[in-house]
């Protein structure tokens, strides 16, 4: 490995399928024409760290403590930057800040920040995420403070989108889910949402583009491609 590429560090298995996906959007998005081209991950493939919407909505083990262990242990093993493929995670960002000492990407703060790029005169920005997601306000406050507004689901629609999320974490990605996530991005749509953030890993293996009328923001394809650049000199690592 050229000695001036960063190593990622991935705090994955939230859920399984989506670290996958994360980490096949690295490789493509990665100019390469040999092995050694392309971005050095660690990954740390948990799916045991606790349920991050029980915990958030009251119901559940704290996951803070097993996130920190893993991030520590990433840093240890010679990882420059941290990235997590799971949206919800973020809420939790605190202790692993405390177990480390290196950078920290915020898929939400990248996710916000891509509107402006695939959308750049939005007003309105709507979120498919988890409840407990939504609960926490990490994305309304980062979507609120960069002077847009936020289109949220109706109490309904977020009991589907879990549904939804529930079975893409269980293996289920067929047609039916599809249509599933793209009526509720239409609902978005409908209430004035002039660009969507896919703000669940789980939804972008289902829901594309062109199923959207509007600007669709796969929280998973901007920080794949966050890793990319920051593994590959593109942009340097932000300070801790």
């Amino acid at each position: 490995m050229d000695r001036s590429q960063k190593i990622g560090g991935v705090l994955g298995g939230m859920g399984p399928d989506a670290t996958v996906d994360f980490m096949a959007k690295v490789i493509a998005l990665t100019d390469a024409g040999c092995d050694q081209d392309h971005v050095r991950m660690l990954v740390d493939h948990n799916p045991h760290v606790p349920n991050r919407q029980q915990a958030i909505l009251g119901d559940g083990e704290d996951p803070g403590p097993a996130l920190a262990a893993m991030a520590a242990q990433l840093e240890a093993s010679g990882a420059h930057f941290l990235v997590i493929p799971c949206n919800t995670a973020y809420v939790f960002e605190d202790d692993i800040l405390a177990a480390t000492s290196i950078p920290l990407i915020s898929i939400i703060t990248e996710s916000v920040s891509a509107v402006r790029d695939r959308a750049p005169g939005a007003k309105s920005v709507g979120i498919l995420a988890t409840d407990g997601c939504l609960k926490s306000g990490i994305y309304q406050a980062g979507i609120e403070a960069a002077g847009m507004t936020v289109v949220l689901p109706t109490a309904g629609e977020l009991e589907q989108t879990m549904v939804l999320i529930n079975a893409i974490k269980a293996g289920t990605q067929s047609k039916a889910a599809g249509a599933g996530m793209k009526s509720l991005a239409a609902g978005l749509v409908s209430r004035g949402a002039d660009a969507i953030i896919a703000g669940c890993t789980e939804i972008p293996l289902v829901l594309h583009d062109a199923a959207v009328d509007v600007p669709l923001i796969s929280s998973t394809d901007v920080l794949a491609l966050k890793t990319v650049k920051l593994a590959m000199g593109g942009e340097s690592l932000p300070a801790r």
